[in-house]
């Protein structure tokens, strides 16, 4: 059943299996449908054991909450479901994470650990409360340094009723702005009574920048609503049992499921605590950037995200505790963050877009590799790729993180949703190498490979040609000065140069298009002094680094363009297009070695760059593995315009294998299944039978194959004479001019074999 959820005020809508996924109710059975319409609420038993990798994670900050699970029949039917979800943006499928009785959650025993006492003063952060000497450490008192007072008990006991509507069952977990604990809502006459939601407290009380935070959540956290982000339901105050002041609480859904951190530290999983599949990483990454992107687009930072806070309920994953989030233009509140994750000038610039996605990217990065050290020897970059082969393996991830949490703010992603769609090309490329099937996608960055380059096996390169072949940056239409290039996109350079003057003066794509249009015309010295001028106002766009490319290749400097290449695939991590440059232009430059498993990488992902597949067929024909050039040739899909140059190709790779009766049988067959005019087909059948009557002469009858035919012929002295002379004389009839069909005809006679006639 579907639609929306029948009880009143509740605004959720029915699943297919017929729960609401706000208030959690089944739907009431249709009158005459013969089921009852009774609904079963949560179960009244608050549970002893900690919930095992459930949502009341226990890591600093931690949050809890969903809007999933609200009662014990909507969680007894979620650990049902067996089936994989939707994380992955559909190119993966990841297990679900099924949904536990929210009462298990609770803690049997609300114990602070001894190392996570800490003054709550942010100008002291001492250890306080701590064992010593053989002598238990205080839960309540001062800080001994600067007299804070501190107290690690919880202040809610189980059956307090808070805001008059919200039962305690218990302490969920102790995070970075107190203890967290699970409730009932029993709000009388109200349909969604029993409803399971978390209530947020403080460290104290009587901490001016806790309840600083928590008066910031109240203002503006209502109002957020996207299906990535714990929902806030209300904000209420409940007199301290010790001072009697009022502590404010938040109201939040309870989300099920497990913590990030709790997936990376389970020692239960075979082999214990190992870092989660790169693909899995990604794919939460995915999901995740898009809550950032809600957030920013409305004014707000995250500030302090980690696996701790990112909760696996389910087929979805969901951003809890947003104790931490504050206004971009907020410069009075105090800053939260996580050592180990918090950008590196947070601490004297403050928060940013920038800092919240550096903290995704060393999320990812502590998921992904056994990252020992990354809050003290490698607080503030990442560790070498040589000490971890995921790295080496995956450079396009490697990149990704580089520049996710680079040192230089301004280098790092711009947008969240810039940031998701290098990602998602990343996972594109991993997904390809691990089970060779392309994933193709349209570039956001790049026209399409119009003209393939370097389509003949010989390595020799034309930079110009392919400058000219190479895929272009898209023209952003927002900018100023897009209808002009609209308007005069038939200019010549010099042309242009003129009628630039007439331009929007805050054009970006009118200099791109004016360093295009003299690199096209062979006037890179004009180029560059475009693209230097544009650089002096934008030093990290992209493009520029792009066009100098393209410059180099047109003046075959091969070098100077992989290093060009090399920027541009730093930036743009996921896309091809920067992997195929620079590619051709290490191997331009004479290391096969480098270019190769670019090629690949760019072949894997996506057979629509047929220029990575002559690339890759040339080095491999270099290292003679003829079988698997041709079968790289042979990937180039039927619908691709450069398909019978690539037939033709792995043609002559076949026969450029060691002579054998199989081969000649081979290429006879390739040659006889090609779509060809008379003359290069002939051309082709005479290097097959010269290359074959050759072999002959030189080989024993026995390893002949004597039932072997070569384009009809068979594979004899005599037949291969006989088969080149009609080759000959086929070719004769189509010369263009009366001299060459005089040697064609000459080469024919001189071929044939003697007879009696």
């Amino acid at each position: 059943m579907t639609g929306s959820c029948r009880r009143p005020g509740c605004a959720g809508s029915y699943d297919p299996d017929g729960y609401c996924d706000e208030c959690g109710r089944k739907a009431p059975a249709l009158v005459g449908a013969g089921v009852s319409s009774s609904s079963t609420g949560p179960s009244s038993t608050t549970g002893t054991g900690a919930s095992t990798g459930s949502a009341a994670s226990t890591g600093s900050g931690a949050s809890t909450g969903s809007s999933r699970s609200t009662g014990s029949s909507r969680s007894s039917r979620s650990t049902r479901r067996t089936g994989r979800g939707r994380l992955g943006g559909g190119l993966l499928d990841l297990p679900r994470v099924p949904l536990p009785d929210p009462a298990t959650a609770v803690l049997a025993d609300a114990k602070v650990a001894q190392d996570r006492r800490f003054c709550g003063n942010p100008e002291c952060e001492r250890p306080v409360g701590r064992d010593r000497d053989g002598r238990p450490g205080r839960d309540v008192g001062f800080c001994p340094a600067c007299r804070t007072p501190f107290s690690f008990v919880p202040s809610l006991a189980a059956g307090t009723l808070v805001g008059g509507r919200y039962e305690v069952l218990g302490c969920l977990a102790y995070g970075g702005l107190g203890w967290i604990y699970l409730a009932r809502d029993k709000n009388i006459g109200d349909d969604v009574s029993d409803r399971w939601v978390v209530l947020k407290g403080l460290i104290d009380a009587g901490d001016p920048d806790a309840m600083a935070a928590a008066v910031s959540e109240r203002r503006f956290l209502v109002t957020v609503d996207h299906p990535g982000i714990v929902k806030i339901h209300d904000f209420v105050l409940h007199p301290d049992p010790r001072s009697g002041d009022d502590v404010g609480y938040i109201v939040m859904a309870y989300v099920g499921g497990r913590s990030l951190r709790d997936l990376r530290t389970d020692r239960s999983a075979p082999g214990g605590a190992q870092p989660l599949a790169l693909e899995q990483v990604i794919a939460y990454g995915l999901e995740i950037l898009p809550a950032f992107g809600y957030l920013h687009e409305r004014g707000l930072l995250y500030c302090d995200f980690k696996p701790d806070n990112a909760i696996h309920a389910d087929d979805r994953l969901v951003l809890v505790d947003l104790g931490a989030v504050r206004r971009i233009d907020d410069t009075v509140s105090p800053v939260w963050g996580t050592v180990g994750y918090q950008a590196p000038e947070v601490a004297r610039a403050g928060p940013s877009v920038s800092s919240d996605l550096y903290t995704v990217g060393r999320t990812m990065a502590v998921l992904s590799l056994d990252f020992r050290g990354f809050s003290s020897t490698y607080v503030d970059r990442l560790p070498p790729a040589s000490e971890h082969p995921l790295l080496t393996e995956h450079e396009s991830y490697h990149r990704f993180l580089l520049r996710a949490t680079d040192r230089d703010p301004d280098r790092r992603f711009e947008t969240a949703a810039d940031m998701s769609d290098q990602l998602l090309g990343v996972l594109r490329q991993v997904l390809a190498a691990a089970d060779g099937k392309p994933r193709p996608a349209p570039s956001t960055q790049f026209t399409g490979e119009g003209t393939a380059f370097a389509t003949e096996l010989g390595a020799v390169f034309d930079g110009p040609g392919i400058a000219a072949a190479l895929p272009v940056p898209q023209v952003d239409p927002a900018d100023p000065g897009a209808s002009f290039l609209l308007a005069t996109r038939d200019l010549d350079p010099q042309d242009l140069a003129a009628a630039a003057a007439s331009a929007p003066a805050d054009s970006v794509e009118v200099p791109i298009a004016l360093a295009r249009a003299r690199i096209a015309a062979g006037d890179t010295a004009g180029a560059r002094q475009t693209l230097d001028a544009l650089a002096a106002d934008l030093p990290l766009d992209w493009r520029i680094d792009w066009y100098r490319g393209l410059a180099a290749l047109t003046d075959r400097d091969p070098r100077a363009a992989a290093s060009a290449f090399d920027a541009v695939y730093g930036t743009l991590p996921g896309e091809p297009v920067p992997q195929l440059a620079l590619a051709v232009a290490a191997e331009w430059a004479g290391d096969p070695d480098d270019a190769y498993p670019r090629y690949r990488r760019v072949w894997t992902t996506d057979h629509g760059y047929v220029s990575a597949a002559f690339g890759l067929a040339r080095i491999l024909l270099s290292r003679g593995r003829h079988d698997d050039a041709a079968q790289i040739l042979g990937e180039v899909p039927a619908s691709s315009s450069h398909r019978v140059a690539a037939e033709i190709a792995a043609a002559r790779a076949r026969l450029a294998a060691p002579p054998a009766a199989a081969v000649f049988a081979d290429v006879s067959a390739r040659i006889e299944q090609l779509p060809l005019d008379v003359g290069p087909k002939g051309a082709l059948s005479v290097e097959l039978l010269t290359a074959a009557l050759s072999w002959v002469r030189n080989t024993a009858d026995a390893d002949r194959g004597p039932s072997t035919r070569v384009l009809g012929h068979p594979l004899t002295e005599r037949g291969l004479r006989f088969g080149l002379e009609r080759v000959y004389r086929t070719l004769a009839r189509v010369a263009p001019d009366a001299e060459r069909r005089i040697a064609l005809v000459d080469q024919a006679n001189r071929i044939r074999p003697r007879t009696l006639v």
